[in-house]
């Protein structure tokens, strides 16, 4: 059964379900041809090493998309493929996103980077522990707040800080979360109304048509079904993140694209497109340390990107994990370059540092 299922993969990934305006050959980061069939032969044969049943991948070059792909299938029981329309959850790349259209508030005077959020809106749940008064947008998107990621991975299931807000990187959902209640309550709107914003302040500006925070009727009909690590189906309308988020727009996880319309996003960062030169300095420099690679590299943090020392500068990635949809997005602002791809599958983020490595070779 196993066998006749790659098979049948085996036989869609090849005779391609592809897209748009794809070339003949591409450049990677470092400017060296790579043709289009082997980047595809290559990202098949990844595909079936992790058991990825579904991927949607798009190229960069100089600020355009220069190749795009569909792979395998959107829904493995009903053989349905992954299209150009296919929708996925972008999971933790919603940050990224997000950090842009907070600087578009802090760019009209409504949003101090450095302020107090608690003075724009005191929180409750939290309220308890003086210190989440030393909490700013800053820190926020810095991931320095103190919070857990989500307060359902604590033993009592409670908000609380875990450090001094400020004193160290500790990757956050939750402080994301305050801060697009923070935005809520200065636009004097609901979740909906804060979607609306964003279409307003983002995806309208960058022509994006199908990239919403709150699942809307497209994204309900052309969503990818989800698989876990062992490749079964995920009942996602009974899963308690779906439920517990449905309606909410959740800053740090709720992002739903495609790699066409998400690149125009990556495009419009790299074109400076929006905010001021001044807010996209601010955004992309290093706010906080993340680790030391054994290579001696360091990673960083900066306003909802992570970004590296040394000769990756310039480079800013993001990955993405909900249960059974997991992305990935590279970009190189300098050099113009980058990627994104989504999957309906737990492994997309490793296919995705994969590809860090692929897009440097120095020949092919």
């Amino acid at each position: 059964m196993r066998t006749k299922m790659l098979l049948q993969l085996a036989i869609i990934l090849l005779s391609g379900w592809s897209v748009c305006q794809s070339q003949k050959s591409i450049k990677n980061v470092n400017n060296i041809d790579l043709t289009t069939e082997m980047l595809n032969s290559f990202l098949a044969s990844q595909m079936d090493s992790l058991k990825i049943p579904g991927l949607s991948i798009a190229i960069i070059n100089n600020a355009e998309v220069v190749h795009h792909k569909t792979f395998g299938y959107a829904n493995l029981e009903k053989k349905i493929p992954v299209t150009k329309t296919t929708i996925f959850e972008g999971a933790s790349m919603s940050k990224s996103v997000f950090a842009t259209f907070v600087m578009t508030y802090v760019e009209e005077g409504k949003l101090d980077l450095d302020k107090p959020l608690y003075q724009y809106l005191p929180y409750d749940d939290i309220a308890y522990d003086e210190r989440y008064k030393q909490i700013t947008a800053r820190i926020v998107l810095s991931h320095q707040s103190g919070f857990p990621n989500w307060r359902e991975n604590e033993d009592d299931k409670k908000l609380k800080i875990k450090f001094d807000p400020g004193t160290n990187y500790g990757y956050s959902g939750e402080a994301y979360h305050y801060l697009a209640m923070v935005l809520k309550h200065i636009e004097n709107t609901d979740w909906v109304g804060l979607e609306k914003a964003f279409q307003k302040r983002i995806a309208i500006p960058l022509e994006l048509e199908h990239t919403t925070f709150i699942e809307d009727a497209y994204a309900l009909k052309h969503k990818a079904e989800p698989y876990n690590s062992d490749g079964n189906w995920i009942n996602w309308k009974e899963d308690y993140w779906y439920k517990k988020d449905k309606g909410v727009f959740v800053a740090p996880a709720s992002i739903r694209s495609e790699p066409l319309d998400f690149s125009k996003w990556m495009i419009g960062v790299m074109n400076k497109k929006i905010l001021k030169e001044e807010s996209y300095q601010e955004l992309l420099k290093p706010h906080s340390t993340i680790t030391t690679l054994p290579s001696g590299i360091k990673l960083y943090y900066s306003l909802g990107f992570m970004t590296a020392g040394g000769a990756y500068q310039n480079s800013f990635f993001h990955g993405g994990s909900n249960d059974g949809f997991t992305s990935w997005y590279m970009m190189d602002v300098e050099k113009k370059f980058g990627y994104v791809l989504f999957t309906n599958s737990m492994f997309g983020e490793t296919l995705g540092n994969i590809l860090l490595d692929y897009f440097e070779k120095a020949s092919y």
